[in-house]
């Protein structure tokens, strides 16, 4: 049994699968999922997980290059913005129109969806390489 890091046998799975330019949807209980990807989906209840702590499980176990966020977080959701801007300092992030998350979210790997029930709380990793 692992001792620590993604427990969920799915998602641990589905992670070391992952490869450099891979992407990878953290989304919200309410983002409209694509036909394609793989989905862990780890929404329990509403807020159960939070947006927060599904993002901050992952990029402790990812390398990150980029990732993409819908411009209209700032506004909705300061709360989401505020935690994606401390994750994602610099040109790492991107903001781009929420019907362009979504569109680029149909060439996602895997998409894990949170219970979390604030707007906007999307964002669409690319995955690096650790050398």
């Amino acid at each position: 049994m692992k001792r620590a890091g993604i427990l969920n046998r799915h998602l641990a799975g589905a992670l070391a699968e992952l490869g450099h330019g891979d992407r990878l949807l953290v989304c919200d209980a309410g983002m409209p999922i694509p036909v394609g990807p793989r989905v862990v989906d780890l929404a329990f209840t509403a807020g159960v997980p939070s947006f927060a702590q599904v993002l901050d499980g992952l990029l402790a176990e990812l390398v990150v290059e980029g990732a993409v966020a819908a411009v209209e977080v700032r506004e909705a959701n300061p709360a989401a913005a505020g935690l994606l801007a401390e994750r994602f300092p610099g040109a790492a992030l991107d903001f781009v129109p929420h019907d362009e998350v979504k569109r680029r979210s149909a060439g996602a790997r895997l998409v894990v969806r949170t219970g979390e029930a604030r707007p906007y709380a999307n964002v669409l990793l690319t995955c690096g390489v650790f050398f």
